[in-house]
């Protein structure tokens, strides 16, 4: 991918090494501490199970840890391809929803954090919290991406955070509050099935951001695409679940299956129409 050089974004809120000690608490109980084990296990966000409530107080003493140069060059990185989401965003919420694009906040954490969602550990994954609309992300999840999942590559990265930003983008639309507002009105199988649309809504925004950043700034170098195809495939519900348990339990999905995955995402970057992306809820869930 193509980005030295580029404009870093400054809505970026660096909180490695200010990590707490201790056992982290969520704002969910049980429910939140089997969400997260649930992220400890598969490895990917599942952030959009955590209930919505204040950040949670108390904790250990604060312990800092220095960065390092490598990890510097990854905040680089992260920074620019943020600032890539916020160009892409602002013009297609101008030109095509008539409206502003508040831009998000990243919050760059090591071991654990706390938001406006609760308190998480590294193992939640990057998340989104529409309380305070701000990703958070421990980088060290780019290597567990690549060394557990296989999915190597800086587009693969790029991709990671896009999906993030797009949950940002459903949130300006209303989309995660009406899917978030359905818990408890429906059987636990029937949020899990909106749960996926939602994802897989997040994997084609990506995809649309993916075609316009390259079509205004040629981004893209060859094997890019593949390694985002690849990342999406890696962490699929169907190939996860397989992975954790040796079966697969359809009814329990979450994500999308690494086919859905894919599919999504590409048919945003092919497309790059931002009006279509509610075509994830209105397709039969079968045809997904």
């Amino acid at each position: 991918m193509r980005w030295v050089g580029r404009r870093q974004s400054e809505n970026v809120e660096d909180r490695r090494g200010m990590s707490r000690g201790g056992v982290m608490a969520t704002g969910g109980g049980l429910a939140g501490l089997a969400v997260l084990l649930l992220s400890y296990f598969l490895g990917v966000d599942v952030s959009g199970l955590l209930p919505q409530g204040g950040p949670e107080t108390g904790g250990g003493p604060v312990t800092e840890r220095a960065a390092n140069p490598a990890e510097e060059q990854l905040k680089a990185f992260t920074t620019t391809v943020l600032a890539d989401t916020e160009d892409v965003w602002n013009e297609l919420f101008r030109s095509q929803a008539r409206r502003e694009y508040p831009e998000p906040t990243l919050v760059l954490f090591s071991e654990g954090v706390r938001s406006a969602c609760g308190s998480a550990s590294s193992a939640t994954g990057p998340f989104y919290c529409p309380s305070d609309q701000k990703v958070y992300l421990d980088m060290s999840f780019f290597e567990e991406l690549a060394r557990r999942f296989r999915a190597a590559g800086d587009f693969a990265q790029a991709y990671v955070i896009a999906h993030e930003v797009g949950h940002h983008v459903q949130n300006q639309f209303g989309v995660l509050n009406d899917v978030h507002s359905q818990r408890g009105r429906v059987s636990e199988a029937e949020f899990n099935r909106l749960s996926v649309r939602l994802e897989l809504q997040a994997d084609f925004l990506a995809g649309v951001w993916a075609h316009h950043a390259q079509r205004t700034k040629d981004i893209l170098e060859p094997g890019d695409i593949e390694e985002a195809l690849n990342a999406a495939q890696a962490i699929g519900d169907d190939r996860l679940q397989k992975q954790a348990q040796g079966y697969v339990v359809p009814d329990a999905f979450t994500h999308g299956t690494s086919a859905q995955r894919v599919r999504w995402f590409k048919l945003g970057f092919e497309s790059g129409d931002l009006s279509r992306m509610m075509e994830t809820f209105r397709v039969n869930y079968n045809s997904l």
